[in-house]
């Protein structure tokens, strides 16, 4: 058993979730949070939002995954990944569980 975690912007929801239903993940939770970019390293006339600190409206999932179907989830994610023209993308990553109830 995995613990995987998904972050990405609010507006891929439907992706992710689409992703999970796909690699047979029939259990999960997701909430909204708030994304920050610390941006003190961009040069400001090329830094669109004119601030060192950028805020974006993200989404996070997580659920417990068996072992099989992680490599679905994470084909499915560099697969939608490798498809954006945007500079968001998902982020996913797998946690061994060692002991659960």
């Amino acid at each position: 058993m995995k613990l995987l975690l998904i972050t990405a912007i609010a507006e891929f929801g439907k992706e992710v979730k689409q992703i999970l239903k796909n690699a047979q993940v029939k259990n999960y939770s997701y909430q909204e949070v708030v994304g920050y970019r610390n941006a003190s390293h961009d040069a400001i006339n090329s830094n669109w939002f004119g601030t060192e600190m950028n805020e974006n409206e993200s989404i996070m999932f997580y659920a417990f995954v068996d072992k099989e179907n992680v490599d679905l989830v994470f084909d499915a994610v560099t697969e939608f990944n490798s498809k954006q023209e945007t500079l968001s993308h998902i982020h996913s990553a797998i946690i061994n569980i060692e002991k659960s109830n």
